[in-house]
């Protein structure tokens, strides 16, 4: 059953006009026919079924049947902290995050990082990002929406990081003597990453200050997408729902 994003409150027998993007992908990308069974969520919990009743051009209105009470979370919660790399990078960093199953993102101002945003245009890449994220839960079938927050500096994002936590903090380091594999189990992680050329040493020693334990993901140096995507895998695979 095709999923849709519908930011507001539902509720059974209520009749829907769709956000203007969500139409037009049902209508011109999915080309649903009014009579066509939908899901639609808005990030609180659960989903609802409903029924496609109308069609004028770039609306679309539904119809909602049922509640249904799905749920798809991991039983581990990750905030993933990425250092902004370049936009196509990013992005799909985002994306298969979610897909991943990461429960917050950071986006992360570092010294190495070659994008920088500010004002407006930080603006419109969170929107960006955002929107993303819904249509990467709208595909992978989550109902739970991680927000992305505003980009922070990485001393400023450490220094307001609650203390003391309970979650285990991790930093991607090629050069780290740890493995994932020698941790204990933990109940949430924060997993900082870096930008393509990593974080310089101060960063690193800045981190490491604020509780955050080096590890490495095997012998080959990873870029930068690929590192925060294999080290999210592999931790479902050891203390999650993989």
């Amino acid at each position: 059953m095709v999923r849709l994003h519908y930011p507001g409150e539902i509720r059974v027998g209520a009749l829907l006009d769709l956000p203007e993007h969500t139409a037009h992908h049902a209508l011109r990308v999915l080309r649903l026919r009014p009579g066509e069974r939908v899901a639609v969520f808005n990030g609180q919990g659960g989903e609802w079924h409903a029924r496609i009743t109308e069609i004028h051009k770039a609306r679309a209105a539904v119809q909602v049947l049922e509640h249904v009470s799905r749920e798809v979370e991991s039983p581990l919660p990750i905030v993933l902290a990425q250092a902004i790399s370049a936009r196509e990078r990013m992005d799909l960093t985002i994306e298969k995050a979610v897909e991943l199953g990461v429960s917050e993102i950071q986006p992360i101002e570092s010294r190495r990082s070659v994008v920088k945003l500010r004002d407006e245009r930080a603006s419109r890449r969170i929107e960006h990002w955002q929107n993303m994220v819904y249509s990467a839960c709208e595909q992978c079938g989550r109902n739970r929406i991680p927000v992305v927050h505003p980009i922070e500096n990485l001393p400023t994002w450490l220094g307001a990081l609650p203390r003391p936590s309970q979650a285990l903090r991790l930093m991607l380091s090629p050069n780290a003597e740890d493995h994932l594999r020698q941790l204990p189990a933990p109940s949430s992680v924060v997993l900082l990453v870096g930008p393509e050329g990593g974080f310089d040493d101060d960063e690193r020693d800045l981190a490491q200050l604020f509780g955050f334990t080096a590890v490495r993901l095997g012998p080959r140096v990873l870029r930068t997408e690929t590192a925060a995507l294999a080290a999210i895998s592999a931790m479902h695979a050891l203390w999650g729902d993989f």
